[in-house]
């Protein structure tokens, strides 16, 4: 289900998931069922989460089912999953960003397969989002590991910004199980409302690909350019929103493939 016949309407967004979080014996997400619902993945980087050998898992399960690779750095936080600051100095967030993408950019090509995105993690990219300063870091340290890699944020954030001052290729993003708020950012985890179930996330997929928008719980509609929608693979309902956005897609005449 990568990719399909294109749609009458011509209307297409890429959908994407983030994956590949198991670590050892834990297992995080079902990977297996969700990875042929969407066209391109971001895969753990093993600082997160994710070790080599779910590296190559989950490569291998990408390229069987057709779908883009990207690559998911976040904080070097196993224990708290990538979801805190934390207080590095920009030599050192440099240096582990190039090692988590160089990883799975390594397992990648070791298994005829390409790394084509970035979107950074959790903490590190709800950050780069709104600080300028860690957006230009990131920005630049992918531009010096490899400047034909796409570099995915929050629609409208820093974090784009800074990517095309870096020059490279940009990927707006929405979210099809995470609620806004009214400027536009995620609504905090902690908060109630923050998740959406699967028939709110395929209501929202739709309204972003197609009305270019969310509305927020408060009811007021939220501007969103976005040329990638996620879901999250860590949910125990991911799974069953891919499925409710695909078909939600469908019915609209958005053509689901990876840009």
């Amino acid at each position: 289900m990568a990719s399909t016949t294109p749609a009458a309407s011509g209307r297409q967004i890429d959908l994407n998931a983030d994956v590949g979080e198991s670590f050892g014996p834990w297992r995080m997400g079902d990977d297996k069922g969700l990875i042929p619902l969407v066209s391109s993945v971001n895969i753990a980087c093993g600082a997160h989460a994710g070790d080599p050998s779910t590296i190559a898992r989950t490569v291998r399960l990408a390229v069987t089912h057709g779908v883009a690779l990207g690559a998911h750095p976040g904080y070097p936080d196993l224990a708290g999953f990538g979801r805190r600051e934390l207080d590095m100095s920009d030599d050192d967030l440099e240096a582990s960003l190039l090692a988590q993408i160089g990883a799975v950019e390594a397992i990648a090509r070791s298994l005829g397969a390409t790394v084509r995105h970035v979107k950074p993690h959790g903490a590190l990219y709800n950050r780069a989002a709104r600080d300028p300063e860690l957006a230009t870091v990131i920005a630049g340290a992918i531009a010096r590991l490899d400047p034909t890699l796409a570099l995915v944020g929050l629609a409208g954030s820093a974090l784009l910004t800074a990517g095309m001052k870096a020059n490279l290729t940009v990927r707006a993003e929405g979210f099809a199980d995470r609620a806004y708020e009214p400027d536009g950012s995620l609504r905090d985890r902690r908060l109630d409302g923050a998740l959406l179930d699967p028939a709110a996330a395929a209501a929202q997929a739709v309204s972003i690909a197609r009305d270019r928008s969310a509305t927020t719980r408060e009811g007021r509609r939220v501007p969103i350019e976005a040329d990638t929608i996620c879901i999250h693979g860590d949910g125990p309902d991911a799974v069953a929103t891919a499925i409710a956005v695909r078909a939600a897609l469908a019915l609209a005449g958005i053509d689901v493939r990876a840009r």
